[in-house]
């Protein structure tokens, strides 16, 4: 098939194209390299991909609405995996427009593009940020998500929404995919695991947020990735048993399907960054400090509807996945 990737020199969206790439389909990579995080980082993700002969670099903003417009038309995607976004929690706090520009404005155009071009099956990152407030666990798709906490967060919960609408009003297969703190090789450093192992091998202190008595649902990224690719061979289909009156927030009567990915076992933050410090062979110095604003205290995903759909589930453990980071951080910065 051919497949557009958004967001391809991100750490998902790398990993994804090459693994189209591995099973032969033909990819278009799409980027706006911008510099929330080191750019040759970015870059050096995309050599990864460049040499292949099936792998095509676009550089460009979703935001972009007549560049949108132009490589929908000329290239005539089979399928869309949208994982561009401006990410982060805490940064939402700090500029909020660059959310709503590509999360909200950028989604609209894939959207259009995807609807004008007859688009097969729409796949994109949401996030388990929706779930805001709720403190039931685990989090279940079936469950309202109608309390965000964070800017970031109401742009997902509003990508679903928008997506709702054009599997609605235009039939379009949409599957939203709500990923839970994904880690990993070559992952972002602007999460926990990236700035930590900085720290502890440059002999600084960490930052522990609400005390430390914070868990996550650590989702390692090859799992993640699996979870993408078998969700995007099967196009969202019309849930026949819905009943309007009782509706399920997880599916519909249009092809509308959310799921999340998420490694169903929330680890204290404690035992994560002992994980680290097993894998660097030291003991890290723990500032600690209230929680922030926008975090929540705890993630855990419900991966039953997953399961049931693609018949796969993400079980790498945190002490698996750590030491795999661990080991590439190390060759990647010689340190």
């Amino acid at each position: 098939m051919k497949i557009l990737v958004t967001g391809a020199a991100g750490f998902i969206g790398m990993t994804t194209s090459l693994r189209l790439l591995a099973r032969g389909d033909q990819v278009v990579g799409l980027d706006n390299l911008n510099d929330y995080y080191e750019v040759s980082l970015k870059e050096n993700r995309l050599k990864r991909l460049t040499g292949h002969p099936n792998f095509r670099f676009v550089k460009l903003d979703v935001a972009d609405r007549p560049g949108m417009e132009r490589l929908f038309a000329e290239e005539k995607f089979d399928r869309v995996i949208h994982l561009a976004a401006q990410a982060g929690v805490r940064y939402s706090l700090k500029n909020p427009h660059a959310y709503v520009d590509s999360n909200i404005v950028g989604f609209m155009n894939i959207l259009e593009g995807c609807r004008h071009n007859r688009v097969g099956h729409l796949v994109y990152a949401s996030s388990s940020s929706v779930y805001g407030g709720n403190t039931k666990m685990p989090f279940s798709e079936h469950d309202s998500v109608d309390h965000p906490v964070s800017l970031y967060a109401a742009t997902k919960k509003a990508n679903e929404l928008m997506a709702h609408t054009y599997s609605h009003l235009y039939g379009l297969p949409t599957t939203g995919l709500r990923f839970f703190t994904v880690y990993g090789p070559w992952g972002r450093p602007d999460m926990a695991l990236f700035l930590f192992t900085k720290a502890i091998l440059e002999g600084r202190p960490i930052d522990v947020f609400n005390y430390g008595k914070m868990q996550r649902d650590f989702t390692y990224i090859d799992d993640i990735v699996e979870g993408v690719i078998r969700v995007t061979d099967r196009s969202a289909e019309a849930n026949p048993g819905y009943v309007a009156d009782e509706a399920d927030p997880a599916s519909s009567n249009v092809p509308y399907r959310v799921f999340n990915i998420g490694n169903h076992n929330p680890v204290p933050l404690m035992d994560f960054i002992g994980a680290i410090e097993e894998a660097l062979g030291t003991t890290a110095e723990k500032n600690l400090l209230p929680l922030q604003d926008g975090d929540v205290p705890a993630t855990y995903a419900d991966t039953e509807l997953l399961q049931e759909w693609v018949g796969f589930a993400p079980a790498t453990s945190v002490k698996e996945g750590v030491g795999r980071f661990v080991a590439w951080y190390r060759d990647y910065y010689k340190v």
